[in-house]
C-alpha cells in the first residue's frame, strides 16, 4: 500500500518535496518516530487516493465509458478495497461490457464472502441468463428458492432483489414457496400484494391484502389504506366489492367483512347498503345504534334524506330506551324537513306537520340542550320562511333569547336566523345589525364567520357591492372551507360580471332577483329573472340568471321550462363552472320528477363521461348504478 502511495506523490509532483521534508525530519525526530509517522501518512495518502479513484470510477459510469471504470475498479480490487462498496457499480460496468468471465469471478467471490445472503446468487444466475443460458439460469433460480423457502429474511430479501431486476415472476415464486412452508394463506400476504401490485394484477393485489386480516384482525386500518391506494377507477370498488361480498357469504362469521364493507359503501357514498352492514356490526357488538346514528348523520350531510331518516328510524324503533333514540328523533326530523325543502311544491300542510313534530321535540327534551336549540330555532324559521308569519318567529326567537343562562353560542345562532327574518320583512337595518353583533360575539369562530358572509349577501342584494367584496375578501381567509368557497363563489361573480360592465345594472338586477328568491317572492324574482335574460342576452350574468331561473321553475313545479333553461346553459355555456350543475340537475329531474328512469340513466352516464372531475361524480354514478339494479338485493 505504501509503494501504491509512493506512486501517487510521485505522479503528482510531490516527491522532491517529500524528500525535503522526510531529510528535515532526520535531524528533528527519532528514527522510529519518524518511520511511525511515514506509516500513517502513507495510509493517510492512500485513502485519499481511493476516494479519489471512486470519485473517478463514478464520473466514467455517469459518462458510460465501462472499460475505464473497470480498470479503476481492478485497481481499487487490487488494493484491498472493500468489494462490497463497489460491488454493483463494478459488476454493472463488467456487463456493460459483457465480459461475463469477470463478472461471475467476481460474483462467485462475493457467494464465497458473503454465503448467507441470497442476492449473490440471484446475480449469479442472472449473468447465466445474460449468456444465453436460460434453462441453466432458470434451474439456479429454482435452487435458490428451494434452498431459501424455509428462512424468512433470506425470503425477503431474495424477493426484493428479484423486483430490483424487473423479475417480479421469480419474485412470486418464491414467495409462493416459501407460504407453502408456512402452510397460511396469509404468509408473505403484504408481500405478494406489492408484487402482483408491479405486474397490474389488481385482483390478486386485493385478495393478498384481504388474507392480511385473517391472522391479523387488528391491521384493519392498515388494510383500509393500502386498498385506498389502488382504488382509482369505478370498477376497482366494484371488483372489491364483490371479493368482500363473496367473502362474506363464504364466511358469515367473519365481521371484519362488514366492517370493509361498510367503509367501502361510504366511500362511494352509497348509504342504503352501508345501513345494511351498520346493522350487522350493531348486532354483533351491541352498539344501541351509535354506529348507525354516525352514518346517518354522514348521510343527512351529504343530502341522501331517505337513507338518513331509515336509519335515525330504525334507531328510534329498535332502542327506545336508548340516549341515542332522542338524537335519532332529532336528526329523523331534520332529515324530514331537508327532504321536504328539496320536493317541489312545498305543501303548507306539511310545513305545519314538521312544525308540530319540532314542537313535540321540545316537549320532551331538555331545555337549551343543542337538539332543543336547534328545534326551536327551526320552527320559527319554518314559520316566516314557508308559512310567512314573520311576527311568529320573530317572537318565538326573541323569547328564547331573554333567557340569560342561554348559552352564548347558542344564542349567536338565534340571532342569525333572526336576522333572516328581518330581510324576509324587507327591514334589512335590523338583519345587519344582528349579524354585526353575532360578528363580534363570535369573531374568528365559525359562526362568526356566517354572519360576515350574510352581511356580504345582503349588502349584494342591495346593490352595494365594493361593501359586499369588503367583506368577502376576509372571508376567503375563513378556516370554514364552506365559508371560505362560499366566500370565493359570490366574488367571482362580482368581480367577473364588473369586468366587462362598470355600470353594474345587469348584475343589480341580478342581485334583486336573488332577494327576492330569498324571500320567498317568487313571481317577482321570476319577473325579474325573465326580463334580464331578455335585456342581457350576451351579458356575462346570462348563464347565472338562467341556472336561478331554472331552480325558481323547479321550485315552482315547472319542470319542462326548468329543463330549457337548463339545455340552453349546456348548449351555450358548456365548458363554463355551471355546466356540470346544470346537467346533473336535469338528470335528477328525469329521475325524481319526470320519472323517466331510462332518460336519467342516459343521462348519468354521460355525465360521468363529460365531467369526470366534478363533485357530482360520485352521485351520478350511485344513481346509474341504483337505475341499473345493482343494488336490487
Amino acid at each position: 500500500m505504501c509503494v501504491y502511495s509512493f506512486r501517487i506523490i510521485k505522479k503528482n509532483n510531490l516527491y522532491k518535496l517529500f524528500i525535503s521534508f522526510l531529510t528535515d525530519m532526520l535531524y528533528t525526530m527519532q528514527i522510529s518516530r519518524m518511520i511511525a509517522l511515514i506509516g500513517i501518512l502513507c495510509l493517510a495518502v492512500a485513502a485519499n487516493a481511493q476516494e479519489l479513484d471512486i470519485e473517478l470510477a463514478k464520473e466514467y459510469m455517469g459518462r458510460q465509458e465501462y472499460e475505464k471504470a473497470i480498470a479503476v475498479f481492478e485497481r481499487l480490487a487490487d488494493t484491498g478495497y472493500d468489494l462490497n462498496f463497489i460491488y454493483e457499480p463494478y459488476l454493472q460496468a463488467l456487463l456493460q461490457t459483457k465480459n461475463f468471465k469477470e463478472a461471475d469471478k467476481l460474483v462467485r467471490k462475493q457467494i464465497k464472502s458473503f454465503p448467507q445472503n441470497p442476492t449473490f446468487a440471484i446475480d449469479a444466475a442472472w449473468i447465466e441468463e445474460l449468456e444465453g443460458q436460460r434453462s441453466k439460469a432458470e434451474t439456479s433460480y429454482t435452487k435458490l428458492i428451494e434452498d431459501i423457502k424455509k428462512q424468512k429474511e433470506k425470503v425477503i430479501l431474495a424477493t426484493f432483489y428479484f423486483v430490483k431486476l424487473n423479475k417480479p415472476e421469480w419474485a412470486e415464486k418464491t414467495l409462493q414457496a416459501a407460504r407453502q412452508v408456512d402452510k397460511t394463506k396469509a404468509a408473505y400476504a403484504e408481500e405478494l400484494a406489492q408484487v402482483y401490485g408491479l405486474q397490474g394484477r389488481l385482483d390478486e393485489m386485493m385478495d393478498e391484502y384481504l388474507n392480511l386480516l385473517l391472522v391479523k384482525h387488528e391491521q384493519l386500518e392498515k388494510v383500509k389504506t393500502l386498498l385506498q391506494d389502488i382504488l382509482e377507477k369505478p370498477e376497482d370498488y366494484e371488483r372489491l366489492e364483490n371479493k368482500l361480498l363473496e367473502r362474506s357469504q363464504s364466511d358469515p362469521q367473519e365481521i371484519m367483512y362488514n366492517e370493509l364493507l361498510l367503509w367501502l359503501y361510504l366511500q362511494q357514498k352509497l348509504f342504503d347498503r352501508a345501513f345494511v352492514q351498520a346493522k350487522a356490526l350493531d348486532k354483533r357488538y351491541r352498539l344501541l345504534g351509535s354506529e348507525i346514528l354516525s352514518i346517518g348523520i354522514i348521510s343527512l350531510k351529504n343530502k341522501d334524506y331517505k337513507a338518513a331518516k331509515n336509519m335515525f328510524g330504525y334507531v328510534i324503533e329498535k332502542y327506545p330506551q336508548s340516549p341515542n333514540a332522542g338524537l335519532a328523533q332529532h336528526y329523523f326530523i331534520q332529515a324530514k324537513e331537508a327532504a321536504l325543502m328539496n320536493t317541489y311544491p312545498v305543501l303548507e300542510a306539511d310545513i305545519r306537520s314538521l312544525i308540530q313534530d319540532y314542537e313535540q321535540l321540545t316537549a320532551i327534551s331538555i331545555n337549551y340542550s343543542e337538539e332543543y336549540a336547534e328545534a326551536v330555532r327551526r320552527t320559527a324559521a319554518l314559520y316566516a320562511f314557508y308559512l310567512s308569519d314573520y311576527e311568529k318567529g320573530i317572537a318565538i326567537l326573541t323569547q328564547a333569547l331573554d333567557n340569560p343562562r342561554l348559552d352564548t353560542k347558542i344564542a349567536a345562532d338565534y340571532k342569525l336566523t333572526l336576522g333572516d327574518i328581518y330581510v324576509l320583512k324587507n327591514e334589512p337595518w335590523e338583519s345587519t345589525l344582528l349579524y354585526s353583533q353575532v360578528e363580534k360575539a363570535q369573531k374568528d369562530a365559525p359562526l362568526g364567520y356566517e354572519a360576515k358572509l350574510r352581511n356580504a349577501k345582503l349588502s349584494f342584494y342591495k346593490g352595494d357591492f365594493i361593501l359586499s367584496q369588503e367583506h368577502l375578501d376576509i372571508l376567503k381567509m375563513a378556516t370554514s372551507r364552506e365559508i371560505a368557497n362560499d366566500a370565493i363563489d359570490l366574488s367571482l361573480l362580482i368581480n367577473d360580471n364588473l369586468f366587462l360592465d362598470t355600470t353594474g345594472k345587469a348584475l343589480k338586477a341580478y342581485a334583486e332577483a336573488e332577494m327576492f328568491m330569498f324571500q320567498q317572492l317568487n313571481t317577482l324574482a321570476l319577473d325579474k329573472l325573465t326580463v334580464l335574460i331578455q335585456t342581457y342576452g350576451n351579458h356575462s350574468i346570462l348563464d347565472e340568471a338562467l341556472w336561478s331561473r331554472a331552480n325558481l321553475y323547479l321550485r315552482l313545479g315547472k319542470t319542462t321550462e326548468a329543463l330549457q333553461d337548463l339545455a340552453r346553459i349546456n348548449e351555450n355555456f358548456g365548458t363554463d363552472i355551471l355546466a356540470d350543475d346544470a346537467y346533473f340537475l336535469t338528470a335528477r329531474i328525469y329521475e325524481e320528477y319526470l320519472k323517466d328512469k331510462s332518460k336519467a340513466m342516459e343521462l348519468y352516464q354521460s355525465f360521468m363521461i363529460q365531467f369526470k372531475g366534478s363533485i357530482h361524480a360520485v352521485e351520478a354514478r350511485k344513481r346509474f348504478r341504483m337505475l341499473r339494479g345493482d343494488f336490487v338485493n
